[in-house]
């Protein structure tokens, strides 16, 4: 007889459990934002203004295709860098989440990914210009803090690595789970309030605003009050002096430069028998003068809104040049911002008779932070990426010939002169109005020549003048109205302007590129019966 033997039942391993996603990928998002507000705490605390985000983004502003920048500028207008950092952050969650998610999988890759983003940033900080050591503090930090709190987070994001033994069941995720949402909580806390003191450590280690502040009774900056029959003042149109708060900026830099008027210099070199350097009190003591100019941007298409005017406060550029004395071959001035932006400008328009300004001023009041202050460029009949250099700290005095400008590497001309231009306000495109007489009125400029002329024509038919505003120059743009005895039905309006010298808008289209658009802006509208 031979003994049966029962096999004992195959043991199963222990299920491992199911863990979902979204805990570590929140543990990367939040390591990398608690990582960068300690760089903004540590660049506030150090009076630093490259920090990690601003660093690539103005490396990405600065390696952009003109083509990309253009869609920006036109998309988006004046809420470009808006939209930018905007995209960063989104670009900067999918990398915190991706670096979390590969930490939780494979610590070491998910630890090198981490440093990886930080080195970039470094480069990005380092290629800056006029940056030093000091500027990769911020960047150090960040990693000081974002790598352990990565590690510590993921860590309690997906529990013990190992099934410890129950002798009762219990739910393994609950313990885990609140844990790390505890661990969550204080991070994102802790970066929230790190952002808030980064800015607050900034803004007060730089001091602009209390600069402005002082400067504003101290210098002698007049009442921005327009001359009498510049403003038409018609139902819905633009004022003809814009408020500095709706004046347009469009620059590279993502983070304004922040400069002390008492911390600031600039100096006048090159092609010049005598080198120049004059902080703010001896440039202000050569006398001020104001100008109403109108100021556009050569991004600005047909019917545009790029281009504003004010009231400018400053010294002649002129009177500038005349102490440093260029040498006879010169043609040329490259102009440099504090951020490292260059522009190329035509020595002869610096020093022709005409009101090109370091300003100063702005509508009565100290320069805005975001429209240069302490000093910038206005430079009257021609665009800005050629003449109106904001926080402008250089002058070298060269030739074309010799250097080429932060635009004109870019395929943009080398010289910028302002296109005569017209603008349809009222009524608005496709607006719906009532039989009858309806006022057409808008805005013409073709600055340092003035306007002469400005006609409206409906659908195909004859030009009719429009009736023009006083101008205090040539200098600003031009308000215009025509009574339009409009009759029901679809229509298009059409406007051209001319200019005191004879020039006659063209109709022929161009896009900004490379030297500024050009053709007629037409509007549809239904007249009502």
């Amino acid at each position: 007889m031979t003994d049966s033997v029962t096999a004992a039942p195959e043991t199963a391993p222990p299920a491992t459990p199911h863990r979902p996603w979204w805990p570590p990928a929140l543990a990367g998002v939040l390591s990398l934002g608690l990582g960068l507000a300690a760089a903004e705490v540590v660049a506030g605390a150090l009076g630093r203004a490259e920090t990690p985000v601003v660093a690539v983004g103005e490396e990405f502003i600065d390696h952009t295709p003109s083509w990309l920048k253009d869609f920006a500028i036109q998309t988006f207008g004046t809420h470009d860098k808006t939209a930018l950092l905007v995209g960063m952050g989104v670009v900067l969650v999918v990398l915190g989440a991706l670096i979390g998610l590969l930490t939780a999988r494979r610590k070491g890759w998910g630890m090198l990914a981490a440093t990886a983003l930080l080195v970039i940033a470094g480069f990005a900080v380092n290629s800056r210009p006029d940056t030093t050591m000091a500027d990769l503090i911020p960047t150090v930090a960040a990693g000081i803090v974002a790598l352990p709190t990565l590690s510590w987070l993921v860590g309690k994001a997906t529990g013990p690595t190992t099934p410890q033994p129950q002798l009762t069941p219990s739910p393994p995720s609950a313990p885990t789970r609140r844990s790390f949402l505890t661990a969550a909580g204080i991070t994102a806390g802790l970066a929230v309030v790190g952002s808030g003191l980064g800015q607050l450590l900034g803004a007060r280690r730089a001091g602009v605003e209390t600069s402005r502040d002082d400067l504003a009774s101290t210098i002698d900056l007049p009442r921005a009050t327009p001359p009498d029959g510049v403003d038409l003042v018609v139902d819905g149109g633009e004022p003809w002096r814009t408020p500095n708060q709706d004046f347009y900026r469009i620059d590279t830099a993502l983070s304004e430069p922040l400069v002390r008027a008492e911390d600031w210099t600039l100096r006048v070199h090159g092609m010049v028998e005598n080198e120049v350097e004059l902080d703010y009190d001896q440039l202000v003591g050569m006398g001020l003068e104001s100008r109403w100019l109108t100021l556009n941007c050569v991004s600005n298409e047909v019917g545009g809104h790029l281009i504003g005017n004010a009231l400018w406060t400053g010294i002649p550029i002129a009177d500038v040049l005349a102490l440093a004395r260029p040498t006879a071959d010169a043609d040329a001035v490259r102009s440099t911002s504090q951020d490292g932006w260059t522009a190329g400008t035509p020595l002869d328009v610096l020093t022709d008779g005409r009101d090109a300004l370091f300003a100063v001023g702005m509508n009565g009041q100290p320069l805005p932070v975001a429209h240069g202050f302490p000093v910038r460029m206005i430079v009257p009949g021609l665009y800005g990426y050629v003449s109106a250099t904001k926080w402008v700290v250089e002058l070298e005095v060269t030739r074309f010939a010799d250097f080429e400008a932060y635009w004109t590497t870019r395929g943009w001309a080398e010289k910028g002169p302002v296109k005569v231009a017209s603008r349809i306000d009222v009524p608005n495109s496709r607006a719906h109005v009532d039989a009858g007489t309806v006022a057409v009125a808008g805005v013409a400029w073709a600055q340092h020549r003035g306007i002469d002329a400005v006609e409206v024509r409906v659908d195909d038919g004859d030009w009719n003048a429009a009736r023009l505003a006083a101008v205090p120059s040539a200098d600003t743009w031009r308000q215009w109205v025509w009574e339009w005895d409009a009759e029901p039905g679809e229509h298009r309006l059409t406007v051209r302007a001319t200019t005191a010298d004879g020039e006659v808008q063209t109709s022929e289209e161009a896009p900004p590129v490379p030297d500024g658009a050009s053709g007629w802006h037409t509007i549809d509208v239904t007249v009502d019966g």
